[in-house]
């Protein structure tokens, strides 16, 4: 029997109005119809599954409709319940994240414990109790996403100030503010610790016989890599210094990165810059702040530091690309520049390789403001009122009279 377009149509949209036992018997009887090798014919013009087919002619013949018990077909993946899930719990976790300190390990380490972002997750995020999945879901998920407990040791205690905990909730503010608005652009900026040049044994491991000189004397040169990291975007701009890294010297990266991506943001009216709050670059070393002021005033840019409290460091999010960079470059022997430039340009991070500039700059030590030259930058910037070291607005000149930040 030949099947016209227009009745492949008709029987095709019928089935499809039809659901479950009323479905297959349909299909039966159209089958029946059909007469001899109609369950070919059907599959072939009309897509019908060949099984379905005869569940529907044992229907028929029977008279016992089968009922679908879909609900003992077990649930849904939880990605597929919840596709936004993930990015949930990455939202609370992040802002709560360290790397390894040593960078001996690419994992990153939280605080939360797994029932802690469940109830997050609910008073944060609007998730029904009744709805989210378990626990040891929402475990395995924070593992999947790369975040894992790591057992607390018996040492010294973190060492803490008495403004710690409100840093880090202004902090966290500041950050997701900025992560939510399009006109502001946040970037996690830092310095390794410096790597020396030569034919020495990092403590990696190769595949191929690798031999290093037995004690690490007298390196060639030395490099310091900077990095400026941009959370929203997870793109890294790393630049390999070979001088000392200095307060002109951090500005100077600060400034290559601007000049090769302002054309990508030309929206961009705030720049929040994370930092520690290291000797080179904290809110009072008088050169840092004066370059500072500076670009602002160049670019014509809104500039918000926002540091982490002391021995906090790790929480900064560009101290996660160094233990990547650590585990890409160990068991290789770093004898020159270029290869400490290669190996950088080849690391990758999210699938993403970074952008890779080598700074060859002589930068001089000791360079700071007179008191009075200090005084003129600080009438230009503004102090948090109880937090005024840990957070700093700086304003290009038609703006600096005015705080909308701080709304």
């Amino acid at each position: 029997m030949n099947l016209t377009e227009s009745l492949k149509s008709m029987l095709a949209k019928t089935a499809k109005n039809l659901k479950n036992s009323a479905r297959r018997i349909f299909m039966a009887e159209t089958v029946k119809e059909l007469g001899k090798g109609g369950q070919r014919l059907a599959e072939k013009e009309l897509g019908w599954s060949r099984i379905t087919i005869r569940k529907g002619i044992k229907e028929l013949t029977s008279g016992v409709n089968c009922i679908d018990a879909f609900n003992l077909r077990g649930r849904k993946a939880t990605q597929e319940k919840y596709p936004n899930l993930s990015s949930d719990i990455k939202s609370l976790i992040d802002p709560q994240s360290q790397t390894d300190p040593k960078f001996r390990s690419k994992r990153l380490y939280t605080r939360l414990s797994a029932k802690e972002v469940r109830y997050q997750l609910i008073i944060q995020k609007g998730y029904q109790d009744p709805d989210l999945p378990s626990k040891e879901t929402i475990r395995q998920q924070m593992n999947q996403l790369g975040y894992f407990l790591k057992k607390v040791s018996k040492t010294k205690p973190l060492k803490k100030i008495p403004e710690t905990d409100k840093i880090f909730k202004e902090v966290h503010r500041i950050n997701h503010w900025a992560d939510n608005t399009k006109q502001v652009l946040r970037i996690s900026m830092d310095a390794k610790a410096t790597v020396n040049i030569g034919l020495f044994s990092r403590g990696g491991k190769s595949r191929i016989k690798v031999a290093a000189v037995d004690h690490d004397f007298k390196p060639t040169a030395k490099v310091t890599p900077v990095g400026i990291f941009l959370p929203e975007f997870d793109e890294i701009f790393l630049y390999p210094v070979t001088s000392k890294v200095t307060s002109d010297c951090l500005v100077d990266c600060l400034i290559l990165f601007w000049e090769r991506v302002k054309e990508r943001f030309p929206h961009i009216t705030t720049v929040v810059i994370n930092l520690d709050n290291g000797p080179e670059n904290n809110s009072h070393r008088t050169q840092f702040m004066n370059r500072i002021v500076e670009f602002a005033h160049k670019y014509g840019l809104i500039v918000r530091l926002a540091y982490y409290p002391p021995y906090h460091s790790k929480y900064n999010p560009v101290e996660r690309v160094w233990g990547i960079l650590e585990n890409h470059w160990n068991g290789t022997l770093l004898d020159s520049i270029d290869t400490v430039v290669r190996f950088a340009q080849s690391m990758t991070w999210n699938g993403k390789l970074p952008v890779v500039q080598l700074v060859d700059k002589i930068y001089q030590t000791g360079v700071g403001l007179t008191k009075k030259a200090m005084n003129k930058i600080e009438i230009q910037i503004q102090r948090f009122p109880s937090l005024g070291k840990w957070f700093v607005d700086i304003f290009p000149p038609e703006f600096w009279r005015i705080h909308p930040l701080l709304n």
